[in-house]
């Protein structure tokens, strides 16, 4: 019954083909429009249940101020329904990876299962926004690891300013920070906390220092032993070592008078204070400086919600055009963005080399360079399902979606080649002759292959499009619903279009000529 219905539908379309060429535009032409429309990320929102939180105060917060947001945060974090439990780290650890002050500290939440990932979410940024006047996000541990790995940096943007001046640097980083803040799906924008921050500065008197047989480098040395501490000595116990440091009392060195009073030793035996050879004074010092290919820098970070990156990078870009850099300064975008136009560049590439390679073989498969072209010029009708399916979807390209493009090509092209080797099968070995009845015949013989490829990929996806993005199916639910799109379209190309489009144009106009005057003539009555 099947496959009468299907010789019924293919019937006028193997007599009248033009109706299915007009179909194959139409279908091609609504996935050209629609592709350009497409947004494009890197990674996708992984739907990870352990959050990671930083918490960036001004430069120069006490340690003490750092723990009481932290340990504050804490306490309202766990009052979230669903919240295990929170745990804080500021400032460096001994030894630690971590090049920050006591003004940085990140907070980690685990979130049960049980819960509802997107109100949990929600719930965690609210509470995080509560804080003001300083810099916060709320990110997960692993989409942080991934980017920081890629790009260098934890935010999804970075427009990286060079240049040989700090004041000149920070003026130009707070005006593209202002010029990008208000770009629709930007969030977090904030320029690197780099300031001012007063600090002792100790500055020797040569001559008086030679009158007390001292260097500079003596001046130093005992000033950084006294303020600093040295270490001159290690202890072991209990299969562990320990750093014996020597230093002044605290109380002798908390102010700009203490340091002022430090007793160092002279060559002859005597004590003298720091200031009879030396000038302390405080200074504005900058917090950090940062250099790259022998420039220093400063970066505007920003993350992206709401809206595709590849669409918000486009227009940061933009932005950036109408800035003027003095001479000897200039601005580029990094971070996710970067590496997301580097991997659309060598999938492009590798794209170019693909699409030769799969010509080459269908030739190889047909034996036949017309064969093998008519394929090949399908075949982006396949692919037409799964772009209007992602467009539907959300209209953003992930990792995910690249793999279901994928699938739904390979799927495509071996139908394909199947059905056209087939028909040559049944002209070549059977004798059968090139006409609209051995075209009938072989695509009702390949009805039930390709139904059962397409039925079964299929229900083997559904529960993965029913199930929606839920944690764990970031990347298998953009592909699922671009396979699913492309499954409809390619299955409908190789059972309605292919046939006709063979009979039309997989045969020269003398071929076809020919095999009409071999048919038999009709008998009369």
């Amino acid at each position: 019954m099947l496959k009468r219905a299907y010789r019924a539908v293919l019937l006028p379309l193997l007599r009248r083909p033009l109706p299915a060429v007009a179909t194959v535009l139409v279908v091609t032409l609504a996935g050209a429009v629609a592709a350009p429309t497409l947004g494009s990320q890197l990674l996708p929102n992984f739907k990870e249940r352990d959050f990671l939180m930083h918490w960036l105060t001004q430069p120069g917060t006490s340690v003490t101020e750092e723990t009481r947001v932290s340990v504050s945060a804490c306490k309202d974090l766990r009052q979230i329904p669903g919240v295990r439990n929170c745990g804080s780290h500021i400032g460096q650890a001994l030894l630690a990876d971590e090049v920050y002050g006591v003004d940085f500290g990140e907070n980690w939440v685990s979130v049960s299962p049980e819960v509802d990932y997107d109100e949990a979410l929600h719930a965690v940024q609210q509470t995080v926004e509560a804080y003001p006047g300083l810099y916060r996000d709320v990110q997960t541990y692993l989409r942080e690891r991934i980017k920081e790995v890629l790009t260098g940096s934890s935010e999804s943007i970075v427009v990286r300013i060079s240049g040989p001046d700090l004041k000149v640097l920070r003026t130009q980083a707070d005006l593209i920070e202002k010029r990008i803040a208000d770009i629709d799906g930007v969030i977090d924008a904030h320029a690197s906390l780099q300031t001012d921050l007063p600090h002792i500065e100790v500055e020797p008197n040569l001559a008086a220092a030679r009158s007390h047989g001292l260097t500079p480098g003596d001046i130093r040395r005992q000033a950084s032993t006294l303020i600093a501490s040295e270490e001159v000595s290690d202890i072991y116990a209990g299969g562990r070592a320990y750093d014996v440091h020597v230093t002044a009392i605290p109380s002798a060195r908390d102010s700009v008078t203490d340091v002022e009073n430090l007793q160092l030793d002279t060559p002859g035996g005597k004590r003298i204070r720091l200031s009879d050879v030396a000038e302390v004074r405080m200074a504005p010092t900058p917090n950090a400086i940062e250099r790259e290919k022998q420039s220093r820098r400063i970066d505007v970070g920003a993350n992206v919600e709401g809206r595709d990156l590849a669409a918000v990078v486009d227009e940061v870009e933009d932005r950036l055009d109408g800035v003027t850099f003095p001479l000897g300064y200039h601005a580029e975008v990094i971070g996710e963005s970067t590496e997301l136009n580097a991997a659309q560049d060598r999938l492009l590439i590798f794209g170019f080399a693909a699409a030769l390679a799969i010509l080459l073989l269908l030739h190889a498969a047909f034996g036949s360079f017309r064969l093998a072209l008519m394929t090949y010029l399908l075949l982006p009708m396949a692919l037409v399902g799964g772009v209007l399916a992602a467009w539907l979807a959300g209209g953003v390209l992930s990792l995910g979606s690249l793999v279901g493009f994928l699938a739904i090509f390979g799927i495509a092209a071996r139908n394909g080649i199947l059905m056209i080797s087939h028909l040559q099968r049944l002209e070549h070995e059977e004798g059968g002759t090139f006409n609209r009845e051995l075209v009938l015949r072989g695509a009702a013989e390949r009805l039930a292959p390709i139904l059962m490829t397409a039925l079964a990929t299929g229900l083997a996806l559904v529960p993965l499009v029913v199930a929606g993005s839920i944690p764990g199916h970031e990347i298998e639910h953009p592909m699922a619903i671009v396979i699913l799109g492309g499954l409809i379209t390619s299955t409908l190309m190789n059972l309605f279009v292919l046939p006709s489009v063979y009979l039309r144009f997989g045969k020269s106009r003398r071929e076809r000529a020919a095999a009409a005057a071999a048919e038999p003539a009709p008998a009369t009555a």
